[in-house]
């Protein structure tokens, strides 16, 4: 996904409260750079329009009808940035572990609105520039205004801790303010595969491994249940 000098993001509103999603689409509609595709009340109606419409940030809200919001998102295979929004302080944490970009605690002040966003941009400028495969044996990754180049045959394993990675190498550890999963979309899975929310491994680099733990580097990682049924090592 490339963004010229005309950016446009494109985002849904996912909120059961009608004054809640009206506040939400007044804050979108000052800002250029958001182009607001869809307001649905529900998880089937959120799961229809981002299976029609390339979606770059949806606004979740945790208390919808049927279908809860983290619910919805764990099921989604290639979910959009998400920033969530509810009343309820004490699922920040859940959320977190999720990758969303932002937390939004109800009601809503403006200013808080517009540092979400200007989050979720850096989060998506980031993964814009973030990988430029000049050739199949490395990698750059932005950091900065610097191309980092890592080669790939030298990583051991990537590990995520909130919204940052490290990148284990053969030398050094790199880290980069990015989600997990971006950098996951880039690399060979003949080579690499994701064994857990916060790992991804190299497969060569495997030294000891059983049902629930790989050895690499002398570092024990854990399989995660749910990725267990689609690792091939």
């Amino acid at each position: 996904m490339i963004h010229l000098t005309s950016k446009k993001y494109n985002c849904i509103i996912v909120e059961d409260e009608p004054i809640a999603a009206e506040i939400l689409e007044t804050f979108i509609s000052r800002d250029p750079e958001l182009n607001l595709i869809g307001k649905c009340s529900d998880a089937v109606y959120a799961s229809n329009l981002l299976s029609i419409h390339e979606v770059d940030l949806m606004f979740l809200d945790l208390h919808l009808p049927v279908v809860k919001g983290f619910d919805f998102l764990k099921k989604l295979k290639n979910p959009p940035f998400v920033i969530v929004t509810t009343a309820y302080h004490q699922y920040a944490i859940e959320g977190y572990e999720l990758d969303i970009a932002d937390y939004l605690l109800k009601p809503i002040p403006y200013e808080r609105f517009v540092t979400a966003v200007e989050k979720f941009k850096y989060l998506i400028e980031a993964e814009d520039a973030l990988l430029e495969i000049a050739e199949r044996d490395h990698i750059f990754i932005s950091s900065g205004k610097k191309q980092i180049k890592i080669i790939l045959q030298d990583i051991f394993y990537i590990e995520s801790l909130r919204e940052y990675i490290h990148i284990h190498t053969k030398t050094e550890t790199f880290t980069f303010k990015m989600p997990i999963s971006k950098i996951e979309e880039s690399l060979n899975p003949n080579m690499f595969t994701r064994i857990h929310k916060s790992y991804i491994i190299s497969k060569p680099k495997i030294e000891v491994k059983s049902a629930t733990v790989v050895q690499i580097k002398g570092k024990n990682l854990p399989i995660g249940r749910t990725y267990k049924p689609f690792i091939d090592l």
